[in-house]
């Protein structure tokens, strides 16, 4: 009686083998053309939004360069097809007023000051906010904090009387100091929050090197915060710089800085365009070049913190 024999099963060529797939899987066709579309779509979007965004600022500029028949009797883009239109007497009149190029110095008087004291008091008062022990500093914070809802509104009659009382009412400084003070507490909350992110074993080390407090504020947490401090600065300067409210109420009727003085060139039955569009874009522009300037500190500063 035969028994059986097992039959050797030989090894499956290498050919035969199930490959397993490298790297991602491979997109249709379709798929290709939808993420194309998709992106495309969002480009499309973004340029569409932005050309809106500068068309009134492109009729401003044009605007600034006609003449006010010109202005009152067809459209800015006119000047694409007829740049016979453009002129540089508007400006010339413009500047040659002493109302207006002193409205300008003045404006600059009240805006570098109220910017730079937001910046120096806002940043020792978020370094101490975060990284000093004292009573109250939590409840301090909240304060400050509770600050930031109060309107401007609300206090400009009791401030009126208090700067008439001191005797700074209509003029530069008072206008500075009511401007520092509404603006400490934005600065206070955005500069405190980014500070409290520098890591604490940072800090321990130039501790240990010997560094008093005001060597490490100036040399370690000032030159961290600068995307902060950029992003605060531009805040602060737009804010000053635009601003009507408190310059109509607080500053020199005499020597009012550059909104005011626009605000005086109205005439009564009628807007004085030929000299508001070239005073507008002048006042537009500094913000502007400066925004562009700075908009690298600016997205990092208004970023910083958001992922860790």
């Amino acid at each position: 009686m035969t028994t059986p024999t097992k039959t050797a099963q030989l090894p499956e060529p290498a050919d035969a083998r199930p490959v397993s797939p490298v790297g991602p899987p491979k997109r249709s066709v379709a798929s290709r053309l939808a993420s194309i579309a998709a992106g495309g779509g969002v480009r499309v979007v973004l340029v569409v939004l932005a050309v809106v965004w500068l068309l009134p600022t492109a009729g401003l500029f044009a605007s600034s360069f006609r003449d006010a028949r010109d202005i009152a009797s067809t459209g800015w883009w006119e000047t694409l097809t007829d740049l016979d239109q453009l002129t540089w007497s508007n400006y010339d009149a413009l500047l040659s007023s002493d109302n207006f190029t002193g409205s300008i110095w003045t404006t600059v008087a009240i805006t570098v000051p109220s910017t730079l004291l937001v910046i120096v008091l806002g940043s020792a008062a978020a370094y101490a906010f975060a990284w000093l022990d004292f009573p109250g500093r939590d409840w301090w914070f909240l304060l400050v904090v509770a600050l930031l809802v109060v309107p401007v509104q609300v206090a400009l009659i009791p401030v009126a009387r208090l700067f008439n009382t001191l005797g700074i009412f209509e003029t530069t400084l008072g206008v500075v100091i009511f401007h520092t003070a509404f603006g400490l507490p934005f600065a206070i909350f955005l500069l405190r929050n980014f500070f409290a992110e520098i890591p604490r074993e940072l800090l321990e080390a130039a501790r240990l090197d010997g560094a008093g407090e005001l060597r490490l504020f100036t040399r370690v947490v000032l030159p961290l915060g600068g995307p902060a401090i950029a992003a605060l600065a531009i805040f602060q300067f737009m804010w000053v710089w635009n601003d009507m409210l408190v310059a109509l109420i607080f500053a020199d009727s005499g020597s009012p800085p550059m909104t005011v003085a626009l605000q005086q060139e109205m005439r009564q039955l009628g807007s004085n365009f030929d000299v508001l569009a070239p005073g507008a874009f002048l006042t537009m522009v500094i913000p502007l070049a400066i925004f562009f300037a700075f908009q690298r500190q600016f997205v990092s500063g208004v970023m910083a913190g958001a992922v860790k």
